[in-house]
């Protein structure tokens, strides 16, 4: 028996060994000459990236266990919608060849489909139904259909990628993705998993804080966000995190990818606002982890901090991450906003978002 015990547990160590290291959605591994290249930002200190601010505190292995527990074990009421959410289908034809202006489709979470300027970017493409590195590791996401399929995009001019968590980087979808896509904006290091994945290195742009570019007309600038960075224990910090800036000639988009709140965001409004839209982080906020992500009331207030005419929030209705009732952020920001005079946007999952347009929408998520 104890033979048997033993030879279990060099079975599940050696498996576990095998899937963290050759499973390909863990993505690819920093070498040590892009270390050396990452020495000349402001933002890397002692081998990892960092914030400005020194969050997060690097938990001990008892307060891991500790937030674990709580997490997996805690029981949430109102968790999840009811029953999956309602998708607005898009018909590809009307997708394809857009020349008016600048409009967004939602997917949940944070992903987005832009069409701006003749151009379709995709921001944060998560479209798989776990934020796991595998199926079994993860809860689905709450809308079972997304609006349009990967397969029916048009041609795909830019992907644009906040940091590498598997909320927003998604392995299945990248490699669905791949030749579609001409380029893929990222922060520095998030290249390594596209690459891991069969993205050529010429087709992969990664820019630091600040570090602006044109692309074909349009400004796309790589701008601060307070997250952290790792898509295994063994990698945290190792890429960049970061928010974006998208400006064309008529409109002028602030995306926040996942972000604390803290003094970076009234910086971007400073540098590159009044912006005509913001998408900002409102959902998968707790106590134990506050540095890293907002609370809805301090979304409401980055959305004035940043300039914004109107906001929408994101990160929500779509997975769930953490410990509160699915729409307690959409509820607790819309409440702060209309305090603090700030308009706020609230379409549903599919439902087309023109950038200048003042439609109002519908409070679709009550009563699920």
């Amino acid at each position: 028996m104890f033979q048997f015990i033993l030879l279990l547990i060099v079975l599940l160590v050696i498996s576990g060994f095998l899937f963290i290291n050759y499973y390909p959605s863990f993505g690819g591994e920093i070498t040590k000459e892009s270390q050396e290249k990452y020495k000349t930002s402001v933002n890397y200190s002692r081998g990892k990236f960092v914030n400005v601010k020194a969050v997060p505190k690097e938990p001990s292995f008892s307060e891991m266990l500790s937030i674990a527990r709580k997490f997996f074990f805690t029981k949430v009421s109102n968790a999840r919608p009811k029953k999956d959410l309602k998708v607005a289908k898009l018909d590809s034809t009307v997708i394809a060849d857009y020349e008016s202006s600048a409009r967004l489709f939602w997917y949940g979470h944070s992903a987005f489909l832009l069409q701006i300027e003749k151009k379709n970017i995709l921001l944060d493409p998560m479209f798989g139904e776990v934020a796991a590195p595998h199926p079994l590791l993860g809860a689905k996401r709450f809308n079972k259909e997304i609006p349009l399929e990967i397969e029916k995009l048009p041609i795909i001019d830019a992907v644009v990628i906040s940091h590498d968590h598997y909320d927003h980087l998604d392995y299945e979808s990248i490699k669905a993705l791949d030749k579609k896509v001409s380029k893929f904006f990222t922060p520095l290091g998030v290249g390594v998993h596209l690459e891991a994945w069969g993205i050529e290195k010429e087709r992969i742009i990664e820019l630091d804080w600040w570090n602006e570019v044109d692309f074909e007309g349009l400004k796309l600038v790589c701008t601060p966000s307070q997250h952290f960075s790792g898509r295994k224990f063994t990698t945290n910090g190792s890429t960049l995190w970061s928010s974006w800036v998208i400006k064309s000639g008529k409109e002028n988009i602030f995306f926040s990818g996942e972000s604390g709140y803290g003094e970076h965001i009234k910086e971007i409004g400073e540098k590159y606002g009044p912006f005509d839209l913001a998408l900002m982080e409102c959902g998968q906020y707790n106590e134990s982890w506050p540095d890293i992500h907002m609370f809805p009331e301090e979304t409401a207030q980055a959305g004035l901090d940043v300039r914004a005419n109107k906001i929408m929030p994101i990160h929500w209705a779509g997975f769930k991450l953490a410990l509160h009732d699915w729409i307690d952020p959409i509820t607790r920001v819309s409440k702060k906003a209309k305090e603090l005079e700030l308009r706020v946007i609230t379409p549903s999952i599919g439902e087309p978002i023109v950038v200048n347009s003042e439609v109002r929408y519908e409070e679709w998520w009550k009563g699920m």
